[in-house]
């Protein structure tokens, strides 16, 4: 982005805009687990914006700020009329193809950092750098995921190992012969200062009335991208694999996203919203973990393995990383973030993509189709799945990803938040015309509980018979419960639910692993729930009869 806009957008606009975003959304936000920053979505909008509009002589800023406040209005407007009940309706389907996208986008950036190195050995030396740093951060990473070492010493190679790898390839470069190769660093400006020689303040009064409402079609597709976005980010942090007991917000988060987006503009920085992967990585890495014994874990009938216990939900971390994120714009701290290579800084890009690809469902489900079906586990709820479902799936999921990706890459590419949002009534509407409910129920499935989405309406086709949350799509009038006792007898059902074992959910489909999000302030709130709601019963009950009596 520093480069496609001509230096408008710099360090100090990406470092104010994390800032921005960490403090709001971790004060304020109904759900502060949520990292916010600039991601590589707005990152291409931006610049397409760049490339379409300073050709025509418009001020760049001003008709950015114009499309941030446009788009202020229309996130109010979204929050006030309940709009994030169509989350709903996102299913796994929808986010894997979008999570898969900002995984490529991030390898591209890193890829494309790379081509702009030169052609002589600082070329070839940058890209040594930057897959030793994939190669150690990834390293990291399974060393934190494995049996090796004492739990803390994995805990702290996994929560710091990239940030240690980054600095120490920073100085890796300066060993020996390779301290005569120049390399291209990270670029960066005067403290506290915009990048560009202006004023914090935007003058959005300098542009012509016609480009003020030529901003309002942009302001609708970063509305979309970041309705889609933001929510993406916060549905997978709260994914059902999480055993969380606060509950979400999403139409007050749409408020505050909408807030911070008219800020951005009014300060000519990018505007932030939820990141892909770190939302969900900030909450696994929140995670606190039990041993189960083997007898109790369905991971290994010889070893006993590691489960969630509980997250530690709390509001310090996130408002921590973003008042550190604030010290790197002093002096001194802006002075290291200068010596960091782009090699290395094209390297974390990678490692970002790969560890989203690695946890993706399309990932997941494509390393189920290479693999030898004889070293396969029977437990496995794909192999219930028939070859034609299962390549139709991915291949549908694949097509997805590739319109997507391909209009990113063309001028066109402000309009590709329609793409994605289209995603959406796909799956409701189309996809179960191809595909079984048994096959969706296997295939697909919700993305966080139905204890996270109660603000939202409850996960669409998540009824209260035999394979609820299956991902199977009802109608509104199956799914609705009719009455105070059906209520009653839900809350008792999921209560019961709840007390299962976490280990379970490492077996089971994605629908499946609904019924088993082991939360136990939901089993808390769901039996308080159904005691109210049949004292309500009982009470309605008997003033009816005693109206019956008057009359």
């Amino acid at each position: 982005m520093f480069t496609k806009t001509d230096m408008s957008y710099g360090v100090n606009e990406v470092l104010l805009a994390s800032v921005l975003g960490s403090i709001v959304f971790a004060v304020l936000a109904a759900q502060p687990l949520v990292i916010v920053g600039v991601t590589g979505p707005i990152t291409v909008f931006n610049y397409t914006v760049y490339d379409i509009i300073t050709p025509t002589g418009t001020n760049f800023f001003a008709f950015m700020c114009w499309v941030c406040l446009w788009s202020l209005v229309m996130h109010w407007a979204l929050a006030f009329t309940n709009a994030c009940n169509g989350l709903r309706y996102v299913t796994r389907f929808s986010c894997d193809i979008f999570g898969f996208y900002v995984a490529f986008i991030y390898i591209q950036k890193g890829i494309q950092v790379l081509t702009h190195q030169g052609y002589d050995e600082a070329f070839y030396l940058s890209v040594m750098v930057s897959l030793l740093v994939l190669g150690f951060a990834y390293g990291c990473g399974i060393v934190g995921e494995s049996t090796m070492f004492q739990h803390y010493i994995r805990v702290f190679v996994k929560d710091y190992g990239t940030p240690l790898t980054i600095v120490f390839f920073t100085g890796f470069v300066h060993i020996g012969r390779m301290d005569g190769v120049q390399l291209q660093t990270l670029p960066t400006s005067k403290a506290f200062f915009p990048t560009a020689d202006r004023g914090w303040f935007i003058h959005f009064w300098d542009i012509s009335i016609s480009d003020v409402f030529l901003a309002i079609p942009f302001a609708i597709l970063l509305t979309i991208l970041f309705y889609f976005d933001h929510n993406v980010s916060s549905l997978i942090a709260q994914g059902s694999e999480f055993p969380l007991r606060k509950p979400a917000g999403f139409h007050w988060d749409l408020f505050l996203l909408g807030l911070t987006t008219g800020v951005s503009g009014l300060l000519g920085i990018p505007a932030p919203n939820g990141l892909i992967p770190q939302a969900p990585f900030h909450t696994a890495s929140l995670c606190v973990t039990k041993i189960a014994p083997a007898s109790e874990s369905n991971d290994s009938k010889d070893h006993p393995t590691a489960v969630i216990d509980h997250v530690v939900e709390q509001r310090v971390s996130n408002l921590a990383q973003g008042l550190l994120t604030l010290g790197t714009m002093t002096g001194p701290l802006l002075i290291v973030l200068h010596l960091i290579p782009r090699g290395v800084l094209a390297g974390l890009f990678l490692v970002m993509g790969v560890q989203a690809l690695e946890a993706n469902g399309i990932t997941l489900k494509i390393l189920f189709i290479l693999r030898d079906r004889a070293l396969t586990p029977a437990s496995d709820p794909l192999r219930r799945v028939s070859k034609r479902a299962l390549y139709g799936f991915v291949s549908v999921q694949l097509l997805g990803f590739a319109a997507t990706f391909a209009i990113t890459q063309t001028i066109a590419a402000v309009g590709f938040p329609v793409f994605i949002l289209a995603l959406v009534p796909l799956r409701t509407w189309g996809i179960p015309r191809w595909f079984s409910s048994e096959e969706l129920g296997l295939l697909d499935g919700p993305t966080a509980s139905e204890f996270t989405m109660v603000s939202v309406g409850g996960n669409f086709g998540e009824g209260d018979g035999e394979g609820g949350g299956s991902g199977v799509m009802m109608s509104a009038e199956d799914t609705a419960v009719s009455s105070d006792e059906e209520l009653a007898e839900r809350g008792e059902r999921l209560g019961t639910i709840a007390t299962r074992d976490f280990s379970d959910r490492g077996h089971l489909g994605a629908g499946e692993r609904m019924q088993h999000h082991g939360v136990v302030g939901e089993e808390m709130e769901m039996r308080r729930l159904s005691g109210a709601v049949r004292r309500r019963s009982t009470a309605s009950r008997h003033g009816a009869r005693a109206m019956d009596i008057d009359g």
